[in-house]
C-alpha cells in the first residue's frame, strides 16, 4: 500500500512529503474514486476559514452537526496514512506517537473541493490513555481493517466516529527538568 501511495504522489507531481507535513502542505490520503479506494494528494486544511487561517482539524463528536463539515464527513471521507504524529504538552515538549507494532497509522479525515484543488481535515477525538498525559485531544486513529469501511461505508462510518483509538507508543526527544 505504501508503494501505491508514493507512486500516486509522484504521478500527481507533488513534492514528496518531508519528515513533517505542515498545515497547507500537500499530503497523501486514501479516498474513494470510481468505487475504489485509491491514493491522492491533497492540501491539509480547509483554506481561509478562521480569520484567514486554515482549519486543519474537526472534532469527531460534533463534525456532523457543523455546517462547514457535515456534507464532507457524510460523503467525502479520507484516511491519512502516517508513520507518526506529534503533539506538544503544556510545557512545549514535543512527543512523537506511533503504533506500538511500528505499522502505519491511519488517521480519519474528510475532504472538500476548492478552486485550487481538494483539501482535507483530520478528525480528532478525546485522548486515550497513551495520549492523555500529553494532550486532551488526539487524531481519530483507524485500524487498518477499518480504512475501507471508513471511506466506503454509507452510514456505517458513524459508529467509527465514537471509537476510542488503540494505545500508541509515546516518546519524547527531551523532557524539561525542574528542580521543584
Amino acid at each position: 500500500m505504501l508503494a501505491r501511495i508514493r507512486e500516486a504522489v509522484r504521478k500527481a507531481g507533488a513534492q514528496a512529503p518531508r519528515d513533517e507535513v505542515f498545515p497547507s502542505d500537500g499530503a497523501p490520503v486514501l479516498v474513494l474514486r470510481e468505487g475504489k479506494v485509491v491514493p491522492a494528494v491533497m492540501g491539509w486544511g480547509f483554506p481561509g476559514m478562521q480569520g484567514g487561517r486554515n482549519v486543519i482539524n474537526a472534532r469527531a463528536e460534533t463534525a456532523l452537526e457543523k455546517r462547514m463539515f457535515r456534507d464532507s464527513v457524510s460523503h467525502r471521507r479520507a484516511a491519512v496514512p502516517v508513520s507518526w504524529f506529534y503533539e506538544w504538552n503544556q510545557n512545549k515538549e514535543k512527543y512523537t506517537f506511533t503504533r506500538e507494532d511500528g505499522q502505519v497509522l491511519f488517521l480519519a479525515g474528510f475532504y472538500s473541493k476548492y478552486e485550487d484543488g481538494d483539501h482535507f481535515v483530520i478528525l480528532t477525538t478525546q485522548a486515550n490513555q497513551s495520549m492523555a498525559p500529553v494532550h486532551s485531544r488526539m487524531p481519530l486513529v483507524l485500524e487498518r481493517n477499518q480504512v475501507r469501511d471508513w471511506i466506503m461505508d454509507g452510514d456505517g462510518f458513524r459508529e467509527l466516529l465514537g471509537q476510542v483509538p488503540a494505545g500508541l507508543a509515546r516518546s519524547c526527544e527531551y523532557e524539561q527538568q525542574t528542580l521543584f
